[in-house]
Parts: structure tokens; C-alpha cells; sequence
């Protein structure tokens, strides 16, 4: 990692050509402009070893560039992930304004007009869950399958990422994710644009670190009724049995890697501005530092909070039951340097932005007992934070936003 920059007198996305790779923590804003190289194999044919070697190349070239990858890996690990050796990395104070208010135009940019289509309807969605457990108790074991949906937002005028970014910022409890994406018909830019609770893995030395969540509610803006979602959801037995096959999953392949896993004896509540889930931190040391951290989120990746148990049978079903392609919904987003530190967030509360068209996920743990229409419910409280940066609700209404 290079060393702390200043702090900027102007916000990271200011009007200039090309937008940076950002990831924003509380403590951190993560900054890579411009890119000398890229890694653009998948999990399954390499990445890791790909990706070592151009760290390894850049860290004896005596490059003036940083010896970093950063970028994300989409759900199927049959598919490409997007990482790029930045020319320029710098790792600014958390309270770096992101945006200038401005459009690259120098005009402030208007409240868009926009029209929202789900895929699938809410019907449809609960159609699939229904269908989902009848599939449990079949040869091929399924016990857990991360269903997801997806809402297309559309507008007359490009969708610009300043915005939703920085109102998703005012939820600290999230790291805010940007990560320009190859042009996948040379017209269109693409920009993977959300806020991740989710800590998939960070390694620092020897020091690793997952948070996993699974078992989720809505928050409320009644008090008392929020505490009282938060007290169901810890009281929750299919909620603590979905996330306690999550940690195991978790547990069980670090352990290889690690010579002392802390494992708490049970979850915590935590909150985001939308919604409640139940939390694990479990922290290890590693046997070897040299492993990397992208090497140890690819063996993690994708848990159970996003495909399912067992893996092979869940991504079947999801197959079978989405009707549209993830793409890097359910993936990973992050870093990793030359001695193999990095963080890796799981891509969740994420939107693909192309042009005038914006594609929300959002994704909901089905095992024995779910219930449909709650599991749709689910997928709605999981919307809000990036319909709300947008401005708009899930039937298309304007919000009245600061």
C-alpha cells in the first residue's frame, strides 16, 4: 500500500475524465485512478496465481506504480473477474468529501425522472421461493439457496454515480464501493456502485478477519418497533440456524490456512441504516503470511450467505430460478498488494449502472420454513439503501431526500 495522501481540497470524484476505483470506510477512502494493467481471468481458470505473479513482476520492476490490484469478482467463479493495477493508489481520511455536487457537465445535476420494472415481480419472486422448498429433502441435498431479484431503474438522462454515492456514505456503518467496469458492447460504460455491511475477509500480516452476516430484518423508524425487530431476529431459530451454516462454512475453510481462529460462541446484532442482521467477527493467524488475502477470499468465495449449501446444488437452483445474470452481485469487491494484505467486501446493496440504466439486486436466504411473501419483504428492506440514494421507491415514486 502506499503511503497516506493529504487530505484533498477537492472531492475524489471531481469533473475530470474517467472515474477512480473507490473504497470508502469510516477511517479510509481507497483511491485508484488509471490502470497499467489488468487481470481479467476467472477464479476458476487462475486468478489467484495470475494475479500473484503480475503483484510479484510489479513489486521487482521498480516501477513508480503501485503494486496493487484492485477491483472485483463476479458471483460465478467461471467468469472473469475485473482487477487493475492502478497507476495512482492513495488512501485518504474517511471524511473526504467523494463528490463535488456536480455533474461532469459543472451543473448540479437535477432530481432524474425515473421508472423502476421489476425482474421478477414480486409475484414471480415468491413463486420461486415456494419452488425453492420443494427442492429440499431431493438427492442432491439441498438445505440453503440465496434467491435472489433484481429492480431496473431507467431514466432519459445518464444516471451519474456522485450522488447515490454520496448519500449511501452517510451510512458509516457500510463501506461505499465504485468500480468502473469493462464496456461490454463498446457504447455503454458500466460502474458497479453500492455500500457492503459485509466484510468477506481482510488480512493484515498475519491477522485475517471475516464478518460474516446471515439472518436479516427491516429496520423501523419507530423506536420501539425497531427494538422489537431487532429482539425477533435475535430470538429468530431459523434465523440463527441459516447464519450459524454460514460461519461453520467460513470456519471450516480458514482453518487450513490458520494455526488460531477466535470464534465467539454466538452472533451479534448489527445494524445498518435499513436493516438488522446477525453477525459473526471471527479472527485468525495465519500459519504462512505469504498467503494472500485474494487467494483466501477465493477460497471463501461464494459462502453460503449468498449462494447456498451445499454450493453445487444451490448454484443449480439459482440457475434454475433467477431469471436474470448476477454478474458481480454476490461477488467481491477489494484490494490486495504485493505482500498479500487486502480487504474484501461481499458485493451486496449493489447496483450496475449503464448509461441511462441502473440494475439493483438483492437476495434473501431460503431454507425449511421460509416463508414466501416474507422472503419478499426481505428483498424490499434490502433495496432501500440504493433506492433511496436514487431517490426513488420500489414503485417508481420520487422520495423526498435532503
Amino acid at each position: 500500500m502506499t503511503s497516506p495522501a493529504p487530505a484533498l481540497s477537492t472531492p475524489v470524484l471531481g469533473t475530470g475524465a474517467g472515474l477512480p476505483f473507490v473504497l470508502a470506510s469510516d477511517r479510509e477512502i481507497l483511491v485508484g485512478r488509471g490502470a497499467v494493467e489488468a487481470v481479467a481471468i476467472s477464479v476458476r481458470d487462475g486468478l489467484v496465481e495470475r494475479a500473484g505473479s503480475v503483484l510479484r513482476d510489479a513489486q521487482g520492476d521498480g516501477s513508480r506504480h503501485p503494486a496493487v490490484l484492485v477491483g472485483a469478482i463476479p458471483f460465478d467463479s467461471a467468469d472473469p473477474a475485473h482487477l487493475i493495477r492502478p497507476e495512482r493508489l492513495e488512501s485518504l481520511p474517511g471524511d473526504t468529501p467523494l463528490w463535488s455536487a456536480a455533474s461532469p457537465n459543472g451543473a448540479e445535476q437535477a432530481q432524474l425522472d425515473l421508472r423502476v420494472a421489476a425482474d421478477p415481480p414480486r409475484s414471480g419472486y415468491a413463486a420461486a421461493v415456494a419452488r425453492a422448498l420443494t427442492r429440499f429433502g431431493q438427492a442432491d441435498g439441498l438445505r440453503k439457496v440465496v434467491l435472489a431479484r433484481s429492480l431496473v431503474v431507467e431514466s432519459e438522462r445518464p444516471i451519474e454515480p456522485g450522488r447515490i454515492l454520496t448519500r449511501l456514505r452517510r451510512d458509516r456503518s457500510a463501506t461505499t464501493f465504485l468500480v468502473p467496469l469493462p464496456d461490454d458492447d463498446g457504447v455503454r460504460s458500466r460502474l458497479l456502485v453500492g455500500a457492503s455491511p459485509e466484510l468477506l475477509l481482510s488480512k493484515q500480516g498475519q491477522v485475517v478477519l471475516s464478518h460474516p452476516l446471515a439472518g436479516s430484518a427491516r429496520r423501523s423508524s419507530d423506536p420501539l418497533e425497531d427494538a422489537l425487530a431487532a429482539a425477533r431476529l435475535e430470538a429468530s431459530e431459523k434465523d440463527r440456524r441459516e447464519h450459524a451454516a454460514v460461519v461453520e462454512w467460513v470456519v471450516d475453510r480458514l482453518r487450513p490456512f490458520c494455526r488460531q481462529l477466535e470464534i465467539p460462541a454466538g452472533p451479534s446484532l448489527v445494524s445498518t441504516e435499513t436493516m438488522w442482521h446477525l453477525g459473526t467477527r471471527i479472527e485468525g493467524v495465519l500459519r504462512d503470511q505469504a498467503i494472500s488475502s485474494l487467494e483466501l477470499a477465493a477460497a471463501l468465495h461464494p459462502t453460503p450467505a449468498v449462494c447456498g449449501q451445499p454450493p453445487e446444488a444451490a448454484a443449480a437452483a439459482i440457475a434454475e430460478l433467477e431469471s436474470f445474470d448476477r454478474g458481480y452481485f454476490g461477488g467481491a469487491v477489494g484490494w490486495c498488494d504485493a505482500t498479500g494484505d487486502g480487504r474484501w467486501l461481499v458485493t451486496i446493496r449493489c447496483a450496475e449502472i449503464r448509461d441511462t440504466t441502473a440494475r439493483l439486486y438483492a437476495g434473501a436466504g431460503i431454507v425449511a420454513g421460509s416463508d414466501p411473501d416474507a422472503e419478499t419483504a426481505e428483498t424490499s428492506a434490502k433495496f432501500a439503501a440504493l433506492l433511496r440514494a436514487l431517490g426513488v421507491d420500489e414503485e417508481g415514486r420520487a422520495l423526498v431526500l435532503e
